[in-house]
């Protein structure tokens, strides 16, 4: 127990001495002082104090020859911190300031990795996954024999996947509508179209996407439930055009 205690206590004084010397930086040092006491904040992954002095350096040293490492050391600090947004803009800050810089390389992939962390699950808002795509493709553009390109392509391949599975949610929430109302009505068969439609779409933007045979399935029962719920004019063409479909799947 007294052993635990001072280790503690150990801790608490390595914590409170910290704080101190970055308090006394951050207020008293000179600007060299303050780079320094920035790096090394950053290789011992002391992240937010780093970020505190990189914010008010960037624009102190701008013009000087640490004005890159700065600008590029606080992106990668806002990244490693976990504040992807702010990190994402920094890369590109960096990238417009500095088009041929020393980072220049890096700092286009990273956008796309800030963007890539930020991406949500698939039945959420994709803009970061969006973002993410577009940042990793100019990254390529710009880097055709990048070491880091392989990491670029397979990073894309799992965010196109992502927005393939948001759309066969999509989908399959209209699917799953369609009788909810528990009547036939222009509801019921506006959302059993709309799965159709949604599917369909995908197919068009995805052609070789991994959940083809999920798409064509979940048309092809929209088709038929649309024909089970419509007049009798139109049900025994909606039942050829569901049949059709299934036999497309079968062939396939």
């Amino acid at each position: 127990m007294k052993k635990c205690i001072l280790i503690l206590s150990c801790m608490a004084l390595l914590l409170t001495g910290c704080k101190s010397e970055f308090n006394s930086v951050y207020k008293y040092g000179d600007n060299e002082a303050k780079y320094e006491f920035a790096k090394e904040c950053f290789a011992n992954g002391k992240f937010q104090h780093a970020i505190t002095l990189l914010e008010e350096l960037v624009t102190i040293k701008k013009g000087s020859d640490e004005a890159q490492e700065c600008l590029y050391m606080l992106a990668m600090a806002q990244y490693n911190n976990q504040d992807y947004e702010a990190a994402s803009e920094t890369f590109k800050k960096y990238g417009s300031s500095y088009p041929r810089g020393n980072f220049a390389e890096q700092a286009a992939f990273y956008v796309g990795e800030a963007y890539y962390e930020s991406s949500p699950e698939p039945r959420l808002d994709q803009s970061p996954t969006n973002g993410a795509i577009t940042a990793y493709q100019q990254f390529m553009d710009l880097y055709p024999d990048s070491k880091l390109r392989a990491r670029a392509q397979d990073r894309l391949y799992e965010l196109y996947d992502k927005l393939i599975r948001k759309e066969y949610l999509s989908a399959e929430l209209y699917y799953n509508l369609g009788g909810y109302f528990g009547n036939i009505n222009s509801n019921e068969e506006s959302n059993y179209t709309a799965s159709i439609v949604t599917a369909q779409n995908a197919l068009k933007s995805y052609p070789y996407c991994s959940l083809r045979e999920e798409f064509m399935l979940l048309i092809m029962k929209s088709k038929f439930q649309l024909a089970e719920n419509s007049t009798h004019v139109k049900r025994v063409e909606r039942y050829r055009d569901a049949e059709d479909d299934c036999q497309v799947q079968e062939s396939d």
